[in-house]
């Protein structure tokens, strides 16, 4: 009888898997650029892109030590500006995509009653404790309360009762948990928690206008970075930016 040899199936190649699409983004974001995320994954069938979120200055300083990210997205024009003197993005890639407000909170039980005018004393409105904001050196919200808050003359009563913290959503945080009776943050940051409330959003000409800009960073290698970023252009995830209360700008930067 003629001997029957088994079929032995050739290994089959292990085919390489894309590394995930990294964002670095401004803690702000979260919420919405979450669910624009997820948005992105559900048309594409695409895992969901990584997402880093922080301070603009962390990440800005990150980009420049080398750590790996295919787009950047932050919370004001300076950072960016930044990132593009230190050759960290592709200028052409550039896109003034959102605005933002900002706003003083407080614990969603609080009683204060504020008017954000000249000469607010939030010292006052204060009592014994603290004022919650992103640092007011390095960090985009901190940067626009400590600009709003010397434009209505209130700085210099509460430049020492200032509890900075590392980013906007700690500063939240702090209120949220009842540790500081009143705070400053993004309008945005306000809506995605319910234990606070806004007791007045600053005057838009007490600070420099609020824009994010996003753009592909230099080192990206990923094919789907420049897709996920003509996805946050479309009209997809423009229902969740403005549910969050953001404003929709998509401006190209060299646009006029």
């Amino acid at each position: 009888m003629a001997a029957t040899f088994g079929l032995v199936a050739a290994p089959q190649p292990v085919l390489a898997q894309p590394k995930d699409l990294v964002i670095f983004a401004a803690a702000s974001l979260k919420n919405a650029l979450d669910e624009a995320a997820a948005g992105w994954a559900r048309e594409t069938g695409k895992p969901a892109p990584k997402i880093s979120y922080a301070a603009s200055s962390a990440l800005a300083k990150q980009l420049e030590a080398g750590a790996p990210a295919d787009l950047f997205l932050s919370a004001d024009l300076n950072w960016m500006d930044y990132a593009a003197g230190k050759g960290l993005i592709r200028p052409d890639t550039r896109v003034t995509l959102l605005a933002n407000r900002i706003a003083l909170i407080a614990p969603s039980d609080s009683r204060l009653s504020l008017t954000l005018t000249a000469g607010v004393d939030l010292a006052a409105a204060l009592g014994p404790g603290r004022l919650a904001m992103a640092n007011v050196d390095s960090v985009p919200a901190g940067k626009y309360g400590k600009a709003a808050l010397e434009r209505l003359g209130a700085w210099d009563k509460v430049k020492d009762r200032v509890a900075q913290a590392d980013n906007v959503r700690a500063a939240l945080l702090l209120v949220s948990r009842g540790e500081a009776p009143l705070g400053i943050v993004y309008t945005t940051d306000a809506a995605a928690d319910p234990k606070v409330k806004v007791l007045a959003t600053f005057p838009q000409d007490s600070h420099p206008p609020i824009l994010y800009p996003v753009a592909v960073t230099r080192d990206s290698t990923h094919p789907d970075a420049a897709g996920f970023l003509a996805h946050l252009r479309s009209s997809g995830p423009k229902a969740a930016f403005e549910k969050q209360g953001f404003t929709v700008l998509n401006k190209a930067a060299n646009a006029t």
